[in-house]
């Protein structure tokens, strides 16, 4: 198999699902129309609710799902080989993820741009509300804190890591300022792209300057700073630093890419790693269970996330223009992050196997492999660093793509340029989440609380924006400082895809209420069957076989009881959602339009 023909296929199964699944979604389904105002008109303050173009706003929702999943999921799943990891992508987005992001995008809209908790509530009841918005809050400060760490580990010691990152900033901000007051997108985007580029070239000459030695920042201090640029993302005007930032960064995002594409199909790299390995089973020195139902726990953002509900119910829904730009949002930014998840797969798979597992496992682990490296020593003069022995999917990625880049002639003496450019664009990649995400539980604390506090709900209430935004950060910056997110990483994968679990179990419910046919529902059903079955048995295997296994490296009984918390609260949720249903299927069918009224 080569990397070409991979590419081809995906690229055409992606193209013809937009446009006849996406399309039979939007016009049949939700039947999405134009004739009244989005909550972005209805709510306008120019804080959170604010009209914004439908591109920017692609930018703004891209960047925020696209983060750690796409790039580090499929390279940890290429353990069992190119095929599954291929298959779940192509599979999990168009069934599953593009009608997730889709549905829950329009939920919420029409809940006034409400969280999820706040949709399930009004559409399941208040238990259901509930245990979603305790579920989300849970949720969200894993992820958060998560992501972060992986940022920390990325620009910890880098100065010009730090700069780059530094720098897109004020260039955010200032691009806002003159959108805001000019209107004028492309030279608001000219400008702001060529100064990130900028950002990007002067930092190696930085580096050995007093600037650079300011910017060589420490763990610690670095998880101070994280939280603290991320409360001021989650409490200025959306349309400041949060939206241009994401926007400008997605232009480096997809350039990167587009760019990976096009060095596939100059130099055509070969996938080394087999369709299947010897891991399917278990017993891998990257994942330790079997593909299934592990191969849809690791590959989530690409295939489908719950953390995508968070930004289609949170900072999306606020600022879509029209009602038809949900297909090109919602479904759209899907289908393109699956291509994303396609291309790093193909990175990492054009290792050999030998220096994959090298890079992915501990040093005292690949000696019981008997595998010889091939290509890594070469590749650790070139980059200048040892890459053994660096597990976590982030190395092996920029390792698969300097190997691709430095294969064209052109480029061949790049090697540590392109190797830290890559470091580089992981951090902006999964900050632009970890700032969406914030303002994402800074609604949802607002949302919750303000069931004691009513002020609260208010979003443009500036004393509970300052509170919530400095508490959500709080949450899970303290996990970062601490270091405590080490021992619950792992719940991370089951988590994230019960979210989504519990996404669509409340777009079912809504697409029954609204759908002129209720077959529709099939669409949120069917992919729910599946995850919800994947994720409790997922869950389940880890808290008999690791959690509470004495003998297992990651024994820990505080892990099992919060999955089983996790899990018990997403039956909870399941079994209400079957009540309604009951209930909707059993009452008379009063044929009406459900569409917002204008």
């Amino acid at each position: 198999m080569n990397g070409i023909t991979i590419v081809i296929g995906s690229i055409c199964i992606l193209a013809i699902t937009y446009r006849l699944y996406g399309v039979f979604m939007a016009n049949k389904v939700l039947r999405l129309s134009n004739d009244s105002q989005t909550p972005a008109h209805q709510l306008a303050d120019g804080k959170n609710y604010v009209p914004t173009n439908r591109w920017v706003v692609f930018g703004h929702h891209f960047a925020a799902i696209a983060a750690a999943g796409p790039l580090v999921g499929p390279v940890l799943a290429a353990q069992f080989g190119y095929l599954p990891g291929l298959l779940w992508l192509l599979i999990g987005a168009v069934i599953g993820g593009a009608v997730h992001d889709m549905v829950v995008l329009y939920a919420s809209m029409r809940h006034q741009g409400k969280s999820l908790s706040e949709v399930a509530k009004k559409e399941m009841g208040p238990v259901a509300g509930f245990c979603t918005g305790l579920a989300m809050l849970f949720i969200i400060t894993i992820t958060m804190s998560g992501l972060s760490m992986v940022v920390m580990n990325a620009l910890a010691n880098n100065p010009w890591g730090t700069f780059t990152v530094a720098m897109t900033i004020p260039i955010a901000m200032a691009v806002g300022l003159y959108y805001r007051k000019t209107g004028n997108l492309k030279i608001a985007s000219t400008v702001g792209f060529l100064f990130i580029l900028l950002a990007v070239f002067l930092g190696p000459y930085i580096q050995g300057t007093e600037l650079g030695h300011f910017l060589t920042l420490d763990t610690k201090t670095l998880s101070i700073l994280l939280p603290v640029y991320a409360f001021f993302a989650a409490a200025l005007p959306v349309w400041l630093l949060l939206t241009p930032r994401d926007y400008l960064s997605s232009f480096m995002k997809i350039g990167v890419f587009v760019a990976l594409i096009i060095g596939v199909f100059m130099i055509n790299p070969m996938v080394r790693m087999p369709a299947l390995t010897q891991f399917t089973n278990g017993g891998g020195p990257v994942i330790g269970g079997p593909v299934w139902p592990f191969i849809s726990i690791t590959i989530a953002c690409g295939a489908i996330s719950g953390f995508h509900a968070f930004v289609s119910s949170g900072t999306t829904p606020k600022m879509l223009d029209r009602w038809t730009d949900i297909k090109v949002v919602g479904f759209g930014a899907m289908l393109v992050e699956c291509l994303v998840g396609i291309m790093a797969l193909i990175a990492a798979t054009a290792l050999h196997p030998a220096d994959y597992f090298a890079i992915n496992s501990m040093p005292e682990v690949f000696k019981t492999l008997g595998m010889n490296v091939v290509n890594l020593p070469h590749l650790n003069h070139e980059i200048g660093l040892a890459l053994e022995g660096r597990p976590g999917g982030a190395v092996t990625l920029a390792v698969g793509m300097t190997y691709i880049f430095t294969s064209i002639h052109w480029f061949s003496h790049l090697a540590p340029y392109f190797f830290q450019f890559v470091i580089l664009f992981e951090a902006v990649f999964i900050l632009t989440a970890v700032d969406a995400g914030t303002r994402v539980a800074r609604y949802l604390i607002q949302d919750f609380f303000g069931e004691f506090y009513a002020p609260l709900k208010k979003a443009d209430w500036l004393p509970g924006s300052i509170f919530a935004s400095a508490l959500a950060c709080f949450l899970w910056g303290y996990l970062l400082f601490s270091g405590d997110i080490g021992s619950i990483w792992v719940l991370f994968g089951v988590s994230n895809q019960l979210m989504a679990a519990i996404g669509l179990i409340v777009g079912a419910t809504f697409v029954l209420k609204i759908a002129v046919k209720r077959r529709y529902m099939l669409t949120c059903l069917i992919p729910l069957a599946y995850l919800y079955v994947t994720v409790n048995y997922a869950g389940y295997w880890m808290i008999t076989h690791v959690y509470l296994n004495p003998e297992a490296p990651g024994f820990n009984v505080l892990n099992a009881v919060l999955s089983i918390i996790m899990l018990v609260l997403g039956l909870v949720i399941m079994v209400t959602a079957i009540k309604k249903w009951i209930e909707m299927w059993i009452a008379p069918r009063i044929e009406v339009d459900e569409r917002p009224a204008g």
